[in-house]
Formats: structure tokens, C-alpha cells, sequence
């Protein structure tokens, strides 16, 4: 079978190509202090339409090495952006659903996976990762909380490598 023609949406995912530095703060909520981390990022093209980012770094506060694996791509037929997580620390793997916005500069993707806060439940997730130049992204994470609003628990800036 022939590969099929990459879309837009697929076209937009390659400028995560590259090898990139990250530095992130996480606030896990009132009466915590914030914990930073930093991490290498290599993120390759799986031909026109997936990407594949491999992630290594510290987890914050210090903890041992974690590793993550994320992947991404648009499904024409689900008419949005798809895409997983797996990384060293827990054995969930988040499936994503995602969207840009008008602008095409912002990414959101949204899965619903193990609840931080509420050991042994469930909650919404939301990534949502800015392009704010070829060379610069900004990510910001957030959960749902049981009053239904969005509380953003880590933000992390990635530098593209020179």
C-alpha cells in the first residue's frame, strides 16, 4: 500500500523535530514549594505523519532519572490529533486526544489518566504546549479538579540545540 499524503495537521507536528533542552517548575499545590527539573528532549519524524519524542532527565525535587516516550499524529478518519505517554515512573499509558488552535501556534491535548491528588481514582489531564518561535516551546499542564476547573501543576520551557 502506498503511504498516505501527510494533512496539514500532520505538516504542523514536524517542527517538534529536533533535539531540544527543557527546564520545568512543578507546584503540586497549597503548602508545597515549587520543584524544578530539567531533561533532554530528541524528538525524530516517523516518516510524514507521526513523531516520536524520547525524554531524559531528573524528576523534580531531585528523585531518581526518568525516561518518557511520547508519540504523535493526526487520524483522518477521528478528524483530530492522537497520541500516547509512557514514562519510567508509572505504568499507565495516557492516550491522547488533541487539537490546535485558529492561530496554529497551540497545541492542546487532553487524556484522562491517574488522579495525583486522590490516589486510586481518576482525572482529566490537559497539556498545552505554545510555539512561541521555531527554536523555543513553552509547555503548561493542568488537571481537572472535582470543582471542574483547570489547576496548572507544572510549566516547562523547551530551547532547541544549536
Amino acid at each position: 500500500p502506498e503511504a498516505p499524503e501527510p494533512t496539514a495537521d500532520h505538516q504542523w507536528l514536524q517542527q517538534f523535530v529536533g533535539e531540544w533542552t527543557m527546564h520545568g517548575k512543578m507546584d503540586m499545590g497549597p503548602g508545597t514549594d515549587p520543584m524544578e527539573c530539567d531533561a533532554t528532549e530528541s524528538v525524530r519524524a516517523i516518516g510524514d505523519i507521526w513523531i516520536l519524542s524520547e525524554l531524559r532527565g531528573q524528576m523534580p525535587g531531585g528523585g531518581p532519572p526518568m525516561s518518557a516516550i511520547m508519540t504523535l499524529g493526526y487520524d483522518p478518519e477521528k478528524g483530530h490529533l492522537v497520541g500516547t505517554w509512557a514514562d519510567s515512573f508509572n505504568p499507565y499509558l495516557w492516550v491522547y486526544k488533541g487539537s490546535l488552535d485558529a492561530s496554529g501556534k497551540i497545541l492542546t491535548l487532553e487524556a484522562e489518566g491517574p488522579n495525583m491528588m486522590a490516589p486510586g481514582t481518576m482525572a482529566m489531564f490537559r497539556d498545552v504546549t505554545e510555539f512561541k518561535s521555531k527554536d523555543e516551546r513553552v509547555l503548561t499542564s493542568s488537571m481537572k479538579g472535582a470543582d471542574g476547573k483547570w489547576v496548572t501543576f507544572m510549566t516547562a520551557t523547551f530551547t532547541r540545540k544549536k
